[in-house]
């Protein structure tokens, strides 16, 4: 089924233009999505530090592991993520059913705000764990705080790039949904128009003759009487 213009791209098959793939507002954020998970994820690995009473590497977050682990996973699976919905801009214009559209703009609308809830709780997560923590100077001299804050900054920049992400899939989907409802209503035009060229039923077409005796009861006059 090939289709233009369906959930604001353009008709399938057409050919690809790298410069107008760039300009895209959805490629845009995606890549900003992609650059601040690699930010967050560099940093938060960055919080390890190897603690010489314990003798095992210790998170720097409230010296507990899990605040590492969790802003590692949603950085790393935020740049994977990011990646996957890249190519998927790529592939998009290529696209030629209307449901598959639809599919990927709903898919790219209910992970993107699903990450924004993440990423609003890791910012919430990491910035509690932080203001819990006591450094020693030792530590602070051997690995400083600045990728820690650095962290937690980042985090709270991508709450707004992947709803950002979400509000754009969303008003794709609104496009495609008024493209194939005011593509139907013109259909039906189309119906009605061909059905009123149809002339209606005209009597004066038809050849058809009076029955008999009907001028005489027309007139008002009467059968003559029989004679013998």
């Amino acid at each position: 089924m090939d289709v233009g213009g369906a959930y604001g791209a353009g008709k399938a098959g057409a050919p690809f233009d790298p410069l107008l793939f760039v300009k895209r507002p959805q490629v845009i954020v995606k890549g900003v999505c992609l650059l601040f998970g690699i930010i967050v994820f560099c940093c938060v690995s960055g919080a390890w530090y190897a603690d010489i009473q314990l003798q095992r590497e210790v998170c720097l977050y409230n010296k507990k592991s899990s605040p590492c682990h969790y802003g590692e996973a949603i950085g790393l699976l935020a740049f994977f993520a990011s990646l996957g919905f890249l190519g998927g801009e790529f592939m998009f214009g290529q696209m030629s059913s209307v449901k598959s559209r639809k599919h990927f703009v709903l898919i790219d609308l209910g992970f993107s705000g699903f990450w924004a809830f993440m990423y609003f709780v890791g910012f919430c997560y990491l910035a509690n764990q932080w203001s819990n923590t006591t450094i020693d100077e030792d530590i602070l001299e051997r690995e400083g705080t600045s990728s820690i804050q650095a962290a937690i900054v980042f985090s709270f920049f991508s709450v707004f790039s992947w709803a950002g992400s979400a509000w754009l899939a969303y008003q794709r989907f609104l496009q495609g949904n008024n493209a194939m409802f005011t593509a139907g209503l013109e259909g039906g035009e189309a119906q009605m128009t061909g059905a009123a060229a149809f002339s209606s039923y005209s009597q004066d077409d038809q050849p058809y003759q009076d029955p008999p005796f009907s001028n005489q009861h027309e007139g008002g006059g009467e059968y003559p009487a029989p004679t013998y």
